[in-house]
């Protein structure tokens, strides 16, 4: 969808598509129903969040939030708090374990978020900036290794 790109243009720097969460994203496709957007009654677009499949060491399945963005017109109302709140609640309820990111561990910390020792993301990623939520108890519980792309 045009608008969406159009928004995470206009949110993120230049050269977004070359970190490394976006090399685990191509060619892949997305979990539709977590792919979610927020348009105001006008039906012009206010915030928009993706959610990916990726894989963490030998065997474990995860789920990979991100980007979200939210319009600078519609920041400071909520949209991008409702946003991860919603897909969290969907990723439950489709019965995943886990739930990933990398971002700044004091904003998700509100949702669940800590930071994931011993998971690697392609470099050059931050370790301190690989976050992860629990979507059962325990989900993440033993599971380390390099982030990949789902087999």
């Amino acid at each position: 969808m045009w608008e969406v790109e159009a928004l995470f243009d206009l949110s993120f720097a230049p050269g977004r598509t070359a970190l490394s969460s976006y090399r685990l994203r191509d060619g892949v496709p997305p979990v539709a129903p977590l792919c979610l957007v927020i348009r105001d009654e006008g039906g012009i677009l206010g915030g928009a969040i993706r959610v990916w499949p990726v894989r963490v060491g030998d065997a474990h399945d995860a789920l990979l939030l991100g980007p979200v963005a939210v319009h600078p017109t519609r920041q400071g109302e909520g949209v991008g708090a409702q946003l991860i709140r919603e897909v969290i609640a969907r990723a439950r309820a489709m019965g995943a374990s886990r739930l990933m990111l990398v971002g700044d561990a004091p904003y998700y910390g509100r949702f669940g978020f800590d930071r994931l020792d011993g998971v690697e993301m392609p470099p050059p990623t931050n370790p301190d900036r690989v976050l992860g939520c629990d979507l059962v108890p325990g989900g993440w519980e033993g599971v380390t290794g390099p982030v990949t792309r789902p087999v």
